[in-house]
């Protein structure tokens, strides 16, 4: 947000996390979509991070290199300003088209291999040729995903040697790391890889392999228009469910402590002003009393407001001149990459995770 005020009058919902005993699907049962403005100051990009591009990376070398998506017709499901279906393009001989409602570029790219439509991609999209149909952290913004997926298989129509790859996070990884600050109000649907298996199997696929990736912290699924037996299997994660239910106060209060205890000898940040570190930040300091600042490295974030709490958003480098002395990091996947900047800064920080 641009100003403290803007922040602190932010819309807000409640959660109401819920977890099917039969299948495992973990949703917000409080959700309601027309809360929700993904306008000009919602900012999700990654791509700032150098460890987040080495991610991207091993997806693009997964696709192009050993599932052979080369001189294929791409389609990308909500393809945001389309970085990554270029990058399919350009890298394996592609064509590709992207939808998505949010789309504000131009209509096509590169010389016409690339082009876009400013919508969502469903069974009124029989007539846009697909061998490869990509949708990538989308599944987890939709409240009835298996309907999701009945559009994405009634747009495929009978090409049935098509492949679709889908990107969500996995929830299996929140509740056995106790993460408190991974459950917020966009993501109103969360799979484990059975959950989400069986949400496609429901949708009308095949199931060919889900895999985990960003350190565990995603899903992969690759699936094929084939119809298949739906098989449920959402025992297990009833049991995590319930049992970091039971913990999941004792964490939270645990953390205020620790921060509590932080702010008394010094300045604390949170590294990550993502959803992660806005979750953070609005569940243990929503007055901004005890963390000084969240840092990101995305310029558009910087000196702007933390939605909710109101907490200032900086550059890595304005830490010290912050006084500045504990850092949180909000997601141990860019450990390595945040101490580096703060190496070749001359900063040194004690980082907690």
């Amino acid at each position: 947000m641009r100003s403290y005020q803007q922040a602190q009058d932010i819309v807000r919902g409640d959660l109401e996390m819920t977890v099917c005993a039969d299948c495992g699907f973990v949703f917000n049962a409080a959700f309601d979509p027309g809360l929700l403005n993904y306008g000009d100051s919602y900012d999700n990009n990654q791509g700032c991070s150098s460890s987040f591009q080495s991610h991207l990376n091993a997806l693009i070398s997964l696709l192009i290199d050993k599932k052979g998506v080369r001189g294929k017709q791409v389609v990308e499901v909500g393809c945001g300003q389309g970085q990554f279906l270029q990058r399919l393009v350009q890298e394996g001989g592609n064509s590709g088209v992207g939808f998505d409602p949010s789309y504000a570029g131009p209509p096509s790219l590169l010389d016409g291999r690339m082009s876009f439509e400013s919508r969502y991609y469903d069974e009124s999209c029989t007539s846009v040729p697909a061998d490869v149909v990509i949708c990538r952290h989308v599944i987890e913004h939709v409240p009835d995903p298996v309907m999701l997926l009945k559009s994405v298989r009634a747009a495929i129509g009978e090409r049935t040697s098509a492949k679709v790859y889908f990107e969500t996070p996995c929830v299996e990884w929140i509740l056995r790391n106790g993460v408190i600050w991974d459950f917020f109000y966009e993501h109103c649907s969360l799979f484990t890889a059975a959950s989400l298996s069986s949400a496609f199997q429901m949708g009308g696929f095949r199931v060919d392999e889900v895999r985990h990736v960003f350190g565990g912290q995603y899903l992969w699924i690759e699936a094929s228009p084939v119809a298949s037996d739906v098989k449920l299997n959402g025992g297990e994660t009833y049991a995590l469910a319930t049992g970091y239910a039971e913990h999941e106060l004792t964490l939270l209060q645990d953390w205020k402590q620790r921060v509590l205890a932080l702010a008394t000898d010094g300045r604390v940040a949170l590294w990550g002003a993502g959803a992660k570190g806005v979750t953070f930040a609005n569940l243990i300091d929503p007055d901004c009393e005890l963390i000084d600042c969240l840092v990101d490295l995305n310029p558009n974030k910087q000196g702007k407001y933390v939605a909710g709490s109101g907490h200032a958003i900086v550059d890595p480098l304005q830490l010290k001149e912050r006084g500045v002395s504990d850092v949180v990091l909000m997601n141990p996947n860019y450990r390595d990459e945040n101490r580096e900047i703060l190496k070749q800064a001359g900063m040194s920080l004690n980082m907690i995770e």
